[in-house]
């Protein structure tokens, strides 16, 4: 990967500033904020906002706010890229994988290939508390898990068992296949109004996967990050892709450096296109938000276009990102 030309940066930051002021979709959202932020990818992030933010107020902290405000996704099974109903492995194995970092401790815990265990995000809350490791995976997850008292349960439901079996009776079929409709992640970045951030992370991973595959979602620095003195990122999209690349810490230690939280976005996108341009038509999006509660987020290209939701100053709303392609 070749490093970033502190010359071509300075650039890219005055353009992803000109985008970032041309884009009312992201404007709609900085309004400065008066208490806590949530910010969430995808369309379902609303609800996990508007529960981060209940739980908040009702006086949880912030990483008792992140990890219950991903549980609703983890617990819908209609959302079949998460949690319960997610959409299995090529054996018909649902296998999860969260993360989750505490910004002030650079504490995280992570969970990889977990089987049987719905919210996987909650057994990595308590890798944080209860271990000094910091990911944990297959078996060993699911035995930890059971020491902590989760309580196993079939993960499939009958709707993404019938999308399972209809894959595997279809001749020829496509194997390891990319699509919106069944890899998205629930990636978070909360911060309480007083520059503490927390980010966190969880998923399914690609449908019909080799066992025992692990992207970017619950590995730290890829998946999610949080530094309470430059903010945090998550990413989602082409899991693989996004690991080869560090996104989130990437573009947390952009934000560190002076760049806004938009501006980064675009400009770690922008360098995945420079350093191989064929990433152009990847499925690669990123949101980040530093400790002032300033929000960002991009999508590659028009084609995986990212929809992600703010919850600030009491209101939910659901914004487009910058496309960059």
């Amino acid at each position: 990967m070749e490093p970033v030309n502190r010359r071509d940066f300075m650039k890219s930051v005055a353009v992803a500033g000109a985008v970032a002021a041309s884009s009312s979709s992201v404007g709609e959202a900085e309004d400065a904020p008066t208490g806590p932020v949530f910010l969430s990818t995808w369309p379902f992030g609303q609800a996990a906002n508007e529960r981060a933010a209940e739980v908040f107020h009702a006086g949880g902290s912030l990483l008792d706010a992140v990890e219950k405000g991903i549980n609703v996704v983890e617990d819908d099974p209609k959302i079949m890229s998460v949690g319960y109903g997610g959409l299995p492995n090529e054996d018909g194995v649902v296998e999860l994988d969260a993360g989750i970092m505490d910004g002030t401790r650079h504490r995280a815990g992570s969970i990889c290939n977990l089987h049987h265990i719905k919210n996987p995000i909650s057994v990595a809350r308590q890798v944080i508390e209860r271990t000094r490791h910091t990911t944990m995976a297959g078996e060993g997850a699911f035995l930890f898990a059971l020491k902590m008292g989760f309580h196993p349960e079939q993960l499939l439901t009958p709707a993404s068992l019938e999308r399972w079996l209809k894959w595997k009776a279809t001749p020829n079929h496509v194997t390891y296949w990319i699509t919106p409709e069944h890899h998205d992640t629930i990636g978070m970045v909360a911060t309480d109004g007083q520059e503490h951030v927390v980010a966190g992370c969880s998923t399914s991973g690609l449908a019909w996967k080799i066992p025992g595959r692990v992207a970017d979602s619950p590995l730290v620095g890829c998946g999610f990050y949080a530094d309470d003195n430059a903010g945090g990122a998550s990413a989602t999209g082409d899991g693989d892709l996004m690991t080869n690349y560090c996104t989130s810490i990437s573009i947390v230690r952009m934000m560190e450096r002076g760049a806004s939280p938009q501006e980064a976005c675009n400009e770690l996108l922008r360098h995945m296109a420079r350093t191989d341009p064929k990433n152009k038509d990847s499925q690669s999006a990123v949101i980040a938000m530093n400790p002032r509660g300033e929000v960002g987020a991009a999508s590659m290209n028009a084609q995986f276009h990212l929809q992600y939701a703010v919850w600030k100053n009491g209101r939910s709303q659901l914004l487009d990102s910058v496309i960059l392609y």
